[in-house]
């Protein structure tokens, strides 16, 4: 008997990546196909492993990319082949969704699967517009309905009346086109038409949009919104004026392109995420092995023996640290060696390991921590061990030299192209275009400039220090704004400085 798969139906939340739950994260790891909805931010394919299956499977007005019973065939069909299925859904998968048919598929197959709630727009979406769905002095319950019934149903199997004599708040999903349908419906079944009413397109994202009025003119308030959109009906929409909080974030409806690898990309778009811009990962470089790996290794073995051991890169800490810990498994293996740090985001990264740092420039370029080694005593016959990328700049190993220091150089990792777009970020870019691109590194802007996407007239740039800026320029670029601290807070501060509301 062939071996049985399984199938995970997870919920991936409304929109905003930082509310997709870790176990949802989790099954994305270790899937073998990952098959996504429409309305699931595509950031989360980048969890996906190398080498798995990805299937879009969306469903827009007008436009499917496959009927149910195809889905339904498709999760059965790769689970059969004894592979891990995650079937992303937006929002809950068993909230207005099919998910409880693609569950009843999988238990009439016999075919193990799981369910992972997840975050529902119907209470996630009016938090982000700053609508609380209950309020004591308003009202205690809330009911969620659906705009868009099975088209083959002769009648509605919604009770206007009883939504409207309940009092509370009404939460309608998937509803944008039925809008005046649905607004006559409560009318005509006894609702006031100076009912609070908000429409709110495309919620926790980058690119909400909130139009509010009353149950009479919310027609033609939000008579050209389109899908996907929530609806809010009741008092507690009069909250919004004073808890609105989303929009009030100083990137807010500001698309930022973060061009990091994928691994370091985290730490600047969840920053930039929380300050309210809609990010756009788009790796340019991958990091990957140097060609000697063996050579590294010895001098990682080695490196108890010299004066200095110096980091130009958080990367080259991770690469030096995660080979030491497998040599010894003791840090005071590494002896009596001072440790220098280009700059505070290298710094970081050394004592992530439970390492010190004892000397770091004020300014993270290799001119000035040579500077700094040379104000800080005498560098001759002193032995040196500079762990950093191939190909790197030879400014401080020459400095160093010409001081009388002994130098040698330990090649921790080379940067390629990134080539994988699991998230589609290349064709959003072409199609969308951003406000602004950040670079931190020299390698992200020639490897950016190698894959001759358009240029829109609009974009501006933010650099992260002077040598990524030279590096932008030489490419025929120009530097809009350049962090004055060259870590990742530093750029964050820049980029809300020049294009912060």
């Amino acid at each position: 008997m062939p071996n049985e798969g399984k199938c995970i139906l997870a919920g991936t939340g409304p929109g905003d990546i930082g509310l997709v739950t870790l176990r949802t994260k989790e099954v994305v790891e270790h899937a073998d196909v990952v098959v996504y909805d429409y309305l699931c931010n595509r950031e989360i394919l980048s969890w996906a492993r190398p080498g798995a299956e990805i299937i879009y499977a969306g469903k827009q007005a007008g436009a499917h990319t496959l009927s149910q019973q195809e889905i339904n065939d498709l999760i059965l069909q790769r689970a059969r082949e004894g592979k891990l299925v995650v079937r992303l859904k937006g929002g809950d998968p068993f909230v207005f969704g099919r998910g409880a048919e693609e569950a009843e598929a999988l238990a009439a197959a016999g075919i193990p699967f799981e369910i992972v709630p997840g975050i529902s727009s119907a209470v996630a979406v009016p938090a982000y517009a700053g609508i609380p769905v209950t309020h004591r002095d308003v009202t205690s319950s809330f009911t969620v309905f659906t705009g868009h019934e099975a088209p083959l149903k002769k009648e509605s199997a919604i009770d206007y009346r009883a939504l409207v004599q309940g009092h509370g708040t009404l939460v309608m999903l998937m509803g944008a086109a039925r809008l005046s349908k649905i607004v006559a419906e409560l009318r005509a079944h006894g609702a006031s038409p100076s009912m609070p009413v908000a429409v709110i397109r495309w919620g926790t994202t980058g690119l909400q949009e909130t139009l509010v009025g009353t149950l009479e003119n919310i027609e033609e308030i939000a008579a050209e919104v389109e899908p996907p959109v929530v609806v809010v009906f009741g008092d507690v929409v009069s909250y919004r004026q004073r808890l609105r909080w989303f929009e009030n974030r100083p990137l807010f409806g500001r698309k930022i392109v973060v061009t990091r690898t994928r691994q370091q990309a985290g730490e600047l778009s969840t920053r930039l995420r929380s300050l309210g811009a809609e990010v756009l990962e788009l790796p340019t470089i991958k990091i990957i092995p140097p060609e000697n790996l063996m050579e590294f290794g010895e001098l990682v073995r080695d490196s108890f023996q010299y004066d200095w051991l110096v980091f130009t890169s958080p990367n080259g800490v991770g690469a030096f640290f995660e080979l030491f810990f497998k040599l010894y498994n003791d840090a005071r293996a590494l002896g009596n060696v001072r440790i220098a740090a280009i700059g505070p985001g290298t710094a970081a990264r050394v004592r992530d390991f439970h390492f010190a740092v004892d000397l770091q420039p004020e300014e993270a370029v290799a001119e000035r921590l040579a500077d700094t080694f040379q104000q800080n005593e005498s560098v001759e016959n002193l032995k040196f061990l500079l762990v950093r990328a191939e190909n790197a700049r030879d400014v401080l190993p020459k400095r160093l030299t010409q001081l009388g220091a002994i130098v040698d150089e330990a090649i921790a990792y080379r940067t390629i192209p990134e080539r994988d777009d699991p998230t589609g970020a290349r064709k959003r870019f072409e199609e969308e275009g951003a406000d602004l691109i950040t670079f931190t590194s020299s390698s992200t802007v020639e490897n950016f400039m190698a894959m001759k996407l358009p240029w829109p007239k609009w974009l501006k740039t933010a650099s992260i220090g002077p040598i990524t800026s030279a590096t932008m320029r030489k490419a025929g670029l120009k530097v809009d704004i350049e962090a004055k601290k060259h870590d990742i807070d530093g750029l964050v501060e820049a980029v809300v400085r020049l294009v912060g509301g």
